[in-house]
Protein backbone atom coordinates (compact mmCIF):
# COMPACT_ATOMS: atom_id res chain seq x y z
CA UNK A 1 0.00 0.00 0.00
CA UNK A 2 2.76 2.41 0.76
CA UNK A 3 4.62 1.56 -2.58
CA UNK A 4 1.21 2.36 -4.29
CA UNK A 5 0.69 5.69 -2.49
CA UNK A 6 4.33 6.57 -3.60
CA UNK A 7 3.96 5.68 -7.11
CA UNK A 8 0.64 7.93 -7.15
CA UNK A 9 2.38 10.89 -5.59
CA UNK A 10 5.05 10.82 -8.22
CA UNK A 11 2.56 10.53 -11.01
CA UNK A 12 1.16 13.53 -9.98
CA UNK A 13 4.14 15.87 -9.45
CA UNK A 14 5.44 14.77 -12.68
CA UNK A 15 1.36 15.55 -14.01
CA UNK A 16 0.84 11.85 -15.70
CA UNK A 17 -2.05 10.08 -14.85
CA UNK A 18 -1.08 6.18 -13.99
CA UNK A 19 -2.42 4.86 -17.43
CA UNK A 20 -0.20 8.09 -18.87
CA UNK A 21 2.58 6.77 -16.83
CA UNK A 22 2.20 2.77 -17.72
CA UNK A 23 1.09 3.13 -21.49
CA UNK A 24 -0.44 -0.30 -20.98
CA UNK A 25 -3.72 -0.89 -20.99
CA UNK A 26 -3.94 -4.36 -20.02
CA UNK A 27 -2.70 -4.27 -16.78
CA UNK A 28 -0.81 -1.99 -13.96
CA UNK A 29 3.00 -2.89 -13.50
CA UNK A 30 4.05 -2.23 -9.93
CA UNK A 31 7.33 -3.40 -10.71
CA UNK A 32 7.52 -0.89 -13.70
CA UNK A 33 5.45 1.53 -12.39
CA UNK A 34 8.08 4.11 -10.60
CA UNK A 35 10.70 3.42 -12.87
CA UNK A 36 8.95 4.81 -15.59
CA UNK A 37 8.01 7.86 -13.50
CA UNK A 38 11.39 8.19 -12.56
CA UNK A 39 14.33 7.75 -15.93
CA UNK A 40 17.52 6.81 -15.05
CA UNK A 41 17.16 5.35 -11.50
CA UNK A 42 18.55 3.05 -9.92
CA UNK A 43 16.05 0.53 -7.99
CA UNK A 44 17.10 -1.72 -4.77
CA UNK A 45 14.40 -4.20 -4.13
CA UNK A 46 12.00 -4.04 -1.44
CA UNK A 47 13.36 -5.40 1.40
CA UNK A 48 11.69 -4.66 4.86
CA UNK A 49 14.10 -3.20 7.66
CA UNK A 50 11.72 -6.25 9.69
CA UNK A 51 8.90 -8.37 9.44
CA UNK A 52 6.02 -6.71 7.69
CA UNK A 53 2.96 -6.89 10.70
CA UNK A 54 0.12 -9.24 10.13
CA UNK A 55 -3.21 -8.37 10.74
CA UNK A 56 -5.81 -11.51 11.24
CA UNK A 57 -9.07 -11.50 10.65
CA UNK A 58 -10.95 -13.87 12.67
CA UNK A 59 -11.17 -17.30 12.50
CA UNK A 60 -7.99 -17.14 9.68
CA UNK A 61 -4.95 -18.90 10.39
CA UNK A 62 -1.67 -17.43 9.83
CA UNK A 63 -0.30 -20.07 7.75
CA UNK A 64 -2.96 -19.93 5.77
CA UNK A 65 -1.75 -16.01 5.03
CA UNK A 66 1.52 -17.19 4.64
CA UNK A 67 0.49 -19.77 2.08
CA UNK A 68 -1.08 -17.19 0.38
CA UNK A 69 2.24 -15.05 -0.29
CA UNK A 70 4.24 -17.88 -1.00
CA UNK A 71 5.79 -18.55 -4.52
CA UNK A 72 7.50 -21.94 -5.47
CA UNK A 73 10.42 -21.85 -7.91
CA UNK A 74 11.71 -25.02 -8.96
CA UNK A 75 14.87 -25.83 -11.45
CA UNK A 76 14.27 -27.94 -13.98
CA UNK A 77 16.89 -27.92 -16.03
CA UNK A 78 18.97 -25.85 -18.21
CA UNK A 79 16.86 -22.18 -18.69
CA UNK A 80 14.07 -23.78 -17.08
CA UNK A 81 12.45 -22.60 -13.88
CA UNK A 82 8.86 -24.01 -12.95
CA UNK A 83 7.59 -20.93 -11.05
CA UNK A 84 4.11 -21.67 -8.91
CA UNK A 85 2.23 -19.02 -7.76
CA UNK A 86 -0.30 -18.76 -4.76
CA UNK A 87 -3.37 -19.42 -6.30
CA UNK A 88 -1.59 -22.73 -8.25
CA UNK A 89 -0.58 -20.66 -11.95
CA UNK A 90 2.27 -22.94 -13.44
CA UNK A 91 4.87 -20.88 -15.54
CA UNK A 92 7.70 -23.12 -17.09
CA UNK A 93 10.56 -20.57 -18.54
CA UNK A 94 12.66 -20.91 -21.92
CA UNK A 95 10.45 -24.05 -22.33
CA UNK A 96 11.63 -26.35 -25.09
CA UNK A 97 9.51 -29.65 -24.08
CA UNK A 98 12.83 -31.77 -22.74
CA UNK A 99 13.12 -30.38 -19.46
CA UNK A 100 9.56 -30.84 -18.05
CA UNK A 101 8.02 -29.72 -14.60
CA UNK A 102 6.10 -31.82 -12.26
CA UNK A 103 3.08 -30.80 -14.15
CA UNK A 104 1.70 -29.37 -17.57
CA UNK A 105 2.25 -25.75 -17.33
CA UNK A 106 -0.56 -23.41 -17.40
CA UNK A 107 1.65 -20.74 -19.01
CA UNK A 108 4.94 -21.70 -20.98
CA UNK A 109 7.58 -18.25 -22.33
CA UNK A 110 10.36 -19.38 -25.25
CA UNK A 111 13.41 -17.84 -26.55
CA UNK A 112 14.66 -18.92 -30.00
CA UNK A 113 18.74 -18.77 -29.29
CA UNK A 114 19.09 -22.16 -29.43
CA UNK A 115 16.83 -25.38 -29.64
CA UNK A 116 17.17 -25.55 -26.12
CA UNK A 117 15.03 -22.69 -25.27
CA UNK A 118 12.00 -22.95 -27.14
CA UNK A 119 9.41 -25.76 -29.07
CA UNK A 120 7.64 -25.32 -31.79
CA UNK A 121 4.83 -28.56 -30.84
CA UNK A 122 4.17 -27.09 -27.52
CA UNK A 123 1.39 -29.26 -25.66
CA UNK A 124 -2.07 -28.87 -26.93
CA UNK A 125 -3.07 -28.58 -22.62
CA UNK A 126 -1.01 -25.33 -22.25
CA UNK A 127 -3.02 -22.30 -22.06
CA UNK A 128 -0.25 -19.14 -22.74
CA UNK A 129 2.59 -19.98 -25.02
CA UNK A 130 4.47 -16.63 -25.28
CA UNK A 131 7.53 -16.38 -27.43
CA UNK A 132 9.98 -14.39 -26.70
CA UNK A 133 10.71 -13.11 -30.73
CA UNK A 134 7.84 -12.19 -33.38
CA UNK A 135 7.82 -14.19 -36.47
CA UNK A 136 7.39 -10.44 -38.61
CA UNK A 137 10.43 -9.56 -39.53
CA UNK A 138 11.28 -5.99 -37.90
CA UNK A 139 8.40 -6.29 -35.48
CA UNK A 140 8.58 -6.51 -31.42
CA UNK A 141 6.76 -8.75 -29.58
CA UNK A 142 5.00 -7.57 -26.81
CA UNK A 143 3.25 -9.74 -24.37
CA UNK A 144 0.83 -7.89 -21.06
CA UNK A 145 -0.83 -11.57 -19.99
CA UNK A 146 -3.02 -11.99 -16.77
CA UNK A 147 -3.27 -15.79 -15.98
CA UNK A 148 -4.95 -16.42 -12.56
CA UNK A 149 -3.26 -14.27 -10.37
CA UNK A 150 0.07 -13.97 -12.02
CA UNK A 151 1.12 -11.07 -14.54
CA UNK A 152 3.17 -11.47 -17.11
CA UNK A 153 5.20 -9.04 -19.35
CA UNK A 154 7.90 -9.07 -21.31
CA UNK A 155 11.16 -6.63 -22.30
CA UNK A 156 12.80 -7.23 -25.61
CA UNK A 157 16.60 -7.45 -26.64
CA UNK A 158 18.44 -8.29 -29.23
CA UNK A 159 19.87 -11.80 -29.77
CA UNK A 160 23.34 -12.81 -31.58
CA UNK A 161 23.22 -14.68 -34.86
CA UNK A 162 25.26 -18.46 -35.58
CA UNK A 163 27.04 -15.50 -38.31
CA UNK A 164 27.78 -13.40 -35.61
CA UNK A 165 25.42 -10.31 -36.93
CA UNK A 166 22.98 -9.35 -34.26
CA UNK A 167 18.92 -10.10 -34.67
CA UNK A 168 16.57 -6.76 -32.99
CA UNK A 169 14.47 -7.80 -30.50
CA UNK A 170 14.83 -11.34 -31.09
CA UNK A 171 15.40 -11.95 -27.21
CA UNK A 172 12.70 -11.64 -24.55
CA UNK A 173 13.24 -11.08 -21.06
CA UNK A 174 10.20 -12.27 -19.20
CA UNK A 175 9.15 -10.68 -16.12
CA UNK A 176 6.64 -12.47 -13.63
CA UNK A 177 4.83 -10.16 -11.12
CA UNK A 178 3.21 -12.53 -8.58
CA UNK A 179 2.05 -12.15 -5.03
CA UNK A 180 3.87 -8.71 -4.90
CA UNK A 181 7.30 -9.92 -6.44
CA UNK A 182 8.60 -8.93 -9.23
CA UNK A 183 10.71 -12.23 -11.06
CA UNK A 184 12.23 -12.20 -14.32
CA UNK A 185 14.12 -14.53 -16.33
CA UNK A 186 16.93 -12.86 -18.59
CA UNK A 187 16.52 -15.62 -21.67
CA UNK A 188 19.64 -16.26 -23.86
CA UNK A 189 20.57 -12.33 -23.15
CA UNK A 190 23.73 -11.61 -25.85
CA UNK A 191 24.38 -8.04 -24.40
CA UNK A 192 24.42 -5.75 -21.73
CA UNK A 193 21.12 -3.62 -21.12
CA UNK A 194 20.69 -0.33 -21.83
CA UNK A 195 19.08 2.70 -20.09
CA UNK A 196 15.88 2.32 -21.06
CA UNK A 197 15.91 -1.54 -20.75
CA UNK A 198 16.69 -0.87 -17.17
CA UNK A 199 13.62 1.67 -17.40
CA UNK A 200 11.18 -0.84 -18.72
CA UNK A 201 12.53 -4.04 -16.48
CA UNK A 202 12.14 -1.59 -13.12
CA UNK A 203 12.24 -3.80 -9.98
CA UNK A 204 13.24 -7.15 -9.58
CA UNK A 205 13.20 -9.08 -6.45
CA UNK A 206 14.10 -12.53 -7.79
CA UNK A 207 16.62 -12.56 -10.98
CA UNK A 208 17.15 -15.77 -12.97
CA UNK A 209 20.41 -15.41 -14.61
CA UNK A 210 21.94 -17.44 -17.73
CA UNK A 211 25.92 -18.26 -15.96
CA UNK A 212 27.48 -19.99 -19.00
CA UNK A 213 30.38 -17.49 -19.64
CA UNK A 214 30.48 -16.68 -23.06
CA UNK A 215 27.55 -18.42 -24.74
CA UNK A 216 25.17 -15.57 -23.54
CA UNK A 217 27.39 -12.92 -21.96
CA UNK A 218 30.85 -13.28 -20.55
CA UNK A 219 30.86 -13.18 -16.71
CA UNK A 220 32.48 -9.93 -15.92
CA UNK A 221 29.40 -8.29 -18.21
CA UNK A 222 26.63 -10.28 -16.74
CA UNK A 223 27.88 -9.26 -13.40
CA UNK A 224 27.33 -5.59 -14.34
CA UNK A 225 24.01 -6.63 -15.41
CA UNK A 226 23.23 -8.51 -11.76
CA UNK A 227 24.78 -5.65 -9.84
CA UNK A 228 22.42 -3.25 -11.89
CA UNK A 229 19.59 -4.84 -11.23
CA UNK A 230 20.32 -5.42 -7.46
CA UNK A 231 18.05 -8.45 -7.28
CA UNK A 232 17.58 -9.84 -3.55
CA UNK A 233 17.92 -13.62 -4.89
CA UNK A 234 19.39 -14.20 -8.12
CA UNK A 235 19.33 -17.74 -9.36
CA UNK A 236 22.07 -19.20 -11.38
CA UNK A 237 20.91 -20.99 -14.98
CA UNK A 238 21.43 -22.17 -18.23
CA UNK A 239 25.03 -24.10 -17.60
CA UNK A 240 26.58 -24.72 -14.44
CA UNK A 241 30.27 -24.66 -15.81
CA UNK A 242 30.58 -20.83 -15.68
CA UNK A 243 29.16 -20.90 -12.06
CA UNK A 244 32.15 -20.37 -10.26
CA UNK A 245 33.31 -17.43 -12.50
CA UNK A 246 29.90 -15.78 -11.95
CA UNK A 247 29.97 -16.56 -8.41
CA UNK A 248 33.63 -14.92 -8.22
CA UNK A 249 33.23 -12.28 -10.40
CA UNK A 250 30.27 -10.65 -7.68
CA UNK A 251 32.91 -11.97 -4.14
CA UNK A 252 32.17 -9.59 -1.69
CA UNK A 253 28.92 -8.01 -2.80
CA UNK A 254 26.15 -10.95 -2.49
CA UNK A 255 25.82 -13.59 -0.48
CA UNK A 256 25.97 -17.64 -1.71
CA UNK A 257 23.93 -20.04 -0.84
CA UNK A 258 22.80 -23.61 -2.07
CA UNK A 259 19.50 -24.60 -1.86
CA UNK A 260 18.57 -27.27 0.38
CA UNK A 261 15.22 -28.84 -1.14
CA UNK A 262 14.41 -28.84 -4.45
CA UNK A 263 11.72 -25.77 -4.60
CA UNK A 264 12.32 -22.97 -3.39
CA UNK A 265 9.77 -21.11 -0.90
CA UNK A 266 9.53 -17.04 -1.44
CA UNK A 267 7.52 -14.28 -0.47
CA UNK A 268 8.13 -11.03 0.09
CA UNK A 269 8.41 -10.96 3.77
CA UNK A 270 11.65 -13.66 3.31
CA UNK A 271 13.81 -11.90 0.59
CA UNK A 272 16.67 -11.81 2.05
CA UNK A 273 18.61 -9.07 3.35
CA UNK A 274 21.55 -8.70 1.59
CA UNK A 275 21.39 -9.81 -2.24
CA UNK A 276 22.21 -13.58 -2.46
CA UNK A 277 23.01 -16.09 -4.74
CA UNK A 278 20.60 -19.03 -4.38
CA UNK A 279 22.20 -21.90 -6.74
CA UNK A 280 19.09 -24.43 -6.86
CA UNK A 281 19.51 -27.89 -6.50
CA UNK A 282 20.31 -29.66 -9.97
CA UNK A 283 22.27 -26.90 -10.86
Amino acid sequence: MMLRTVVFILFGLLGLTPVQAQDAPMAVSQCQAIARAVPGATFASYIPSAPAPIVLAQGTDQADLAAREEVRITYVGHSTYFIESPGGVGIATDYSGVHRPSRLPDVVTMNKAHSTHFTLSPDAGIEEVLQGWSDVPGEKIRHNVVVGDAYIRNVTTDIRSWGGDFEKDGNSIFIFEIAGLCIGHLGHLHHELTESHYTEIGRLDVLMVPVDGGLTLGADSMSRVVERLRSSIILPMHRPGGLTSFIGMLAGTVDVSYASEPTIRVSIRTLPKRPTILVPQGM
